[in-house]
C-alpha cells in the first residue's frame, strides 16, 4: 500500500509540474517582452535551459546516482523553484533584464536535467518492487499524465492571462513545483545510494549506450525524431503563413497531434507491455515519418491535416512507452539512471539543435520539402535501428552505431556478457536465445498477459 501511495505521489508531481511548465510557456514570453521591450529576450530562458542539459554528461554524472529517493529528488525540485522565482520576484521589485532571464533558465535547466530522468528511474524502481513487469506500465501512465497537460494547460493559461495577466502564472508554476517537491518527500525509493566518489557507481552515458545495443538503437530513433521535430512545428507555421492562413495550419496540426497523442497514451499502459519493444518503437517512428511526408499534400484541408497529424500523435506514446520499457527491463540501478539521462540528453539536445537551425533550413528549401525530408529521415532511421537488419554471421542486430555513432566494433561481442552482468536474475528476465541485446522473440516479458510489463519531452 505504501508503494502505491508513493506511485500516486509521483504521478501527481508529474501533473502539477507539467501543468505549470505548459502554462508558463504562454506567460513567460509575454512577461519578458513587457519587462524588457525586446523580442529576442522572449526565448532567452528557453535557450538557457538547454545549456545545463548539454553539459550534464560531465557535471551530473555522479550526482544523478544519488537521486534514488523521493527526498533527494525533492531537493532538486526545490532548486528548480528557486530558479522559477527569479523572474516573478524581479518583476515584483520592478526590474527584469536579460541577466535575470538567463539566470532563471540556467538554474531551472540544471534542475530539469536531473529531475526528469531521476523521476523516471525512481518510478521504474517502484514498479520493480511490485512486480517484474510493472515498471513499463507505470512509465506509460506517467507519459499519459504528462500528455494530458497538452490539452488542459493552454486553455487554462489563456483564460488566466485574460483575467489576471501573465505574471500570476509564474508564481503559480513555482507553487506547483513546490507542491511536487512536498509530495516527493513521501517517496522512499528502493535503490541503494551510490557514493559520488566512486566512479564505478557512476557509469558514463556513452558506456551505457555501448553496452546495451537495443537501448542505443532506441535512443538513436528518439534523437533523430527530436532533431527533425522542428519540421512539424516551424514547418506548419511557415506553411500556413505562405498559403495565407497564418496560425491555422499549426493550430490544426497541434490539436490533431495532441488529441491523437492523448488517445495513444491512454492505451499505452495496456498495449506496450504486450508488444515487441524495439519493433513497436521503430514502427511508431516510421508512421510518424509517413505523416510528416503526407502533411504538405493535405495542407489544403485543415480537417484532413488534423486527422493525419492525429495518426502520428497516436503512435508516439506507444513508441516512447516502448523506449521506456526497453530501458526499465534491460537495466537497473546506476545503469538505469544513466540510460534515462542519456535518452533525455540525446532527445532534448537534438530538439534544441533542430529548432536552432530549423528556420534557416526551411528558408532555404521551403516548408513542404523540409517536412518530406524530415519524414524520410525518421523512416530510414526506423529501418536501420529497428530489429530487422542483422549482421551476417553474428548474433548482434545491426544498431545505429553503424549509422550515426562511432562505437567500436568489438562492442558487439562484449554486449551479451555486459548486459547479463548488470541484470539481477531475481528481478529481470533473461533471454533464452544466444542472441545479443535485442532478444525480442525470446524475451519472456513479451509474453506476459497478466498485469503489465517519464521528461522535459517535446512530443
Amino acid at each position: 500500500m505504501n508503494a502505491r501511495r508513493e506511485i500516486a505521489a509521483m504521478l501527481t508531481t508529474t501533473f502539477v509540474s507539467w501543468m505549470g511548465q505548459r502554462t508558463t510557456a504562454v506567460a513567460l514570453p509575454l512577461v519578458a517582452l513587457a519587462e524588457t521591450g525586446s523580442a529576442w529576450s522572449t526565448g532567452l530562458v528557453g535557450g538557457a535551459v538547454g545549456l545545463p542539459m548539454l553539459a550534464s554528461p560531465w557535471w551530473a554524472r555522479r550526482l544523478r546516482q544519488r537521486l534514488t529517493t523521493g527526498r533527494a529528488l525533492a531537493w532538486v525540485l526545490a532548486v528548480q523553484v528557486v530558479g522559477l522565482l527569479v523572474v516573478p520576484v524581479s518583476a515584483a521589485v520592478g526590474t527584469v533584464g536579460a541577466v535575470h532571464l538567463a539566470t532563471a533558465g540556467l538554474v531551472t535547466g540544471c534542475a530539469t536535467a536531473l529531475s526528469g530522468p531521476g523521476q523516471r528511474a525512481l518510478l521504474s524502481d517502484l514498479g520493480d518492487s511490485l512486480g517484474s513487469t510493472l515498471a513499463a506500465e507505470l512509465l506509460a501512465w506517467q507519459d499519459f499524465v504528462h500528455r494530458s497537460t497538452m490539452i488542459l494547460a493552454p486553455p487554462v493559461a489563456g483564460w488566466a492571462v485574460v483575467v489576471g495577466g501573465p505574471l500570476p502564472l509564474l508564481w503559480a508554476e513555482a507553487a506547483g513545483v513546490g507542491a511536487g517537491a512536498v509530495l516527493l518527500l513521501t517517496v522512499r525509493g528502493t535503490a541503494t545510494v551510490a557514493l559520488p566518489a566512486r566512479s564505478a557507481n557512476a557509469p558514463a552515458l556513452r558506456h551505457v549506450l555501448a553496452q546495451h545495443g537495443d537501448i542505443r538503437r532506441a535512443v538513436t530513433m528518439s534523437g533523430v525524431g527530436g532533431l527533425v521535430w522542428f519540421a512539424f512545428t516551424l514547418g506548419l507555421a511557415i506553411l500556413g503563413a505562405e498559403t495565407g492562413r497564418p496560425g491555422l495550419l499549426i493550430a490544426a496540426g497541434m490539436t490533431g497531434y495532441g488529441v491523437g497523442s492523448l488517445a495513444g497514451a491512454l492505451l499505452a499502459p495496456m498495449l506496450v507491455p504486450r508488444m515487441p519493444m524495439l519493433a513497436t518503437m521503430a514502427i511508431g517512428w516510421a508512421v510518424l515519418g509517413v505523416t510528416f511526408m503526407v502533411l504538405p499534400a493535405v495542407a489544403s484541408s485543415v480537417v484532413l491535416l488534423a486527422c493525419v497529424a492525429a495518426v502520428g500523435g497516436f503512435c508516439m506514446p506507444l513508441g516512447i512507452g516502448a523506449l521506456n520499457r526497453i530501458i526499465s527491463t534491460r537495466t537497473d540501478g546506476a545503469d538505469r539512471r544513466a540510460a534515462f539521462a542519456a535518452e533525455s540528453l540525446v532527445h532534448d539536445g537534438a530538439v534544441s539543435i533542430g529548432l536552432l537551425a530549423g528556420g534557416a533550413v526551411i528558408g532555404v528549401v521551403g516548408s513542404g520539402p523540409t517536412l518530406v525530408a524530415a519524414g524520410v529521415a525518421q523512416i530510414v532511421v526506423a529501418l536501420f535501428a529497428g530489429p530487422w537488419l542483422r549482421i551476417p554471421g553474428r548474433s548482434c542486430v545491426l544498431g545505429p552505431s553503424q549509422v550515426v555513432a562511432t562505437v567500436a566494433d568489438e562492442v558487439c561481442a562484449a554486449r551479451t556478457t555486459a548486459s547479463t552482468r548488470r541484470r539481477p536474475s531475481s528481478t529481470l528476465p533473461t533471454s533464452t536465445s544466444g542472441g545479443g541485446d535485442d532478444g525480442e522473440a525470446a524475451w519472456p516479458g513479451n509474453a506476459v498477459r497478466g498485469g503489465a510489463g517519464g521528461t522535459s519531452r517535446t512530443r
